[in-house]
């Protein structure tokens, strides 16, 4: 298959990995814990891979995290020996916030979707150029698009915001993750029996375009539940997607378009808080490397799903979930 797009992305690659391991000048300050480059790539392949299928990047990434031993809570110290601090110890907060390996991970695997974002941007840049031009009044459909991915998108940017503390405190674990995958599972296999019973409708002729913004809403909230680690924010709003008339592959081509904003908002928000933090811990070339290589994955994803989706439905990455939370279940609890 051709992918211009793809090409463009193993470029860029294989030249900011050369600038990485090549570079002359004088070496920057060393990170105060390593990541192996191969940690990187396989957290950037884990993003990649998942971000859009509906199987959950995060509850993926939990796991990858796990298995690669970056999940220790325990406070970092600088070359002297000093324990470092997220947040110093102050009047205010007497006990301060250590800096330590759960944290800067938990932030490396949101910022990297900055390459799956890429990936969408390029591969989608047609509607993206449409709903531009629409933003100006030259594209009806455009502009009834953008109104549909900002209403499928404020719900979850608001209630993420409200939980992102607390869901990052309390659902960020295995047992969580398993749950949701099962879940989910169970809700991908109720909408594709729903679907099926319903095809005749006129899913194939409906467009995420036309949809009304009650509908768009709808799919917004339903974006919600992906708060919620191991449920898949792809997941969500594809199953909103078949609920509000569209076919599989539009319902996912919609849930691409609404994952940009939601994926950039979250990332950007990771970055303000802890970025710096997690820079300090992991350095700047470890985190190129994760980013482009989530970017190639995620392409590479995301037409896979579309060409599958075309020919089948949901229930296969149900199963699929209900195999990751079996084999969770008994590698991590038991």
């Amino acid at each position: 298959m051709n992918f211009p797009p793809l090409r463009r992305l193993l470029v860029l690659l294989v030249c900011a990995l050369a600038a990485i391991t090549g570079r002359g000048a004088e070496p920057a300050k060393q990170p105060v814990a390593e990541m192996s480059v191969s940690d990187a790539v396989v957290l950037g392949l884990v993003e990649g891979i998942t971000e859009f299928l509906p199987i959950s990047s995060t509850g993926h990434l939990i796991i990858a995290n796990q298995l690669l031993g970056l999940e220790s809570e325990q406070q970092l110290t600088d070359k002297a020996g000093q324990p470092l601090w997220y947040r110093t110890p102050s009047p205010e907060h007497p006990e301060g916030v250590p800096l330590t390996l759960k944290l800067a991970a938990d932030t490396y695997t949101v910022i990297i979707q900055v390459g799956a974002i890429a990936a969408v941007a390029l591969l989608y840049w047609s509607q993206l150029l449409n709903m531009t031009v629409g933003l100006v009044g030259r594209s009806n459909s455009g502009m009834r698009l953008l109104r549909n991915v900002i209403f499928a998108t404020f719900p979850v940017a608001v209630t993420g915001l409200l939980l992102h503390d607390w869901v990052d405190k309390h659902l960020f674990s295995v047992p969580a993750v398993i749950a949701a995958q099962v879940a989910g599972a169970f809700l991908m296999l109720w909408a594709e029996r729903w679907r099926r019973a319903n095809t005749g409708i006129g899913f194939s002729r409906n467009e995420p375009a036309n949809m009304s913004p009650r509908k768009a809403t709808g799919i917004g909230f339903a974006q919600c539940l992906a708060l919620w680690p191991g449920t898949s924010r792809s997941m969500v709003t594809i199953v909103g997607g078949y609920l509000a008339g569209l076919s599989p592959v539009k319902a996912a081509e919609f849930s691409f378009l609404v994952g940009l904003p939601t994926l950039a908002g979250a990332a950007l928000l990771k970055a303000v808080k802890t970025g710096p933090a997690m820079i300090e811990v992991f350095g700047w070339g470890n985190l190129l490397v994760g980013i482009l290589v989530a970017a190639v994955s995620a392409a590479i994803a995301v037409k896979f799903l579309v060409a599958f989706l075309s020919r089948n439905g949901l229930a296969v990455f149900a199963y699929y979930r209900l195999v990751v939370a079996l084999v969770l279940g008994l590698f991590f609890l038991l």
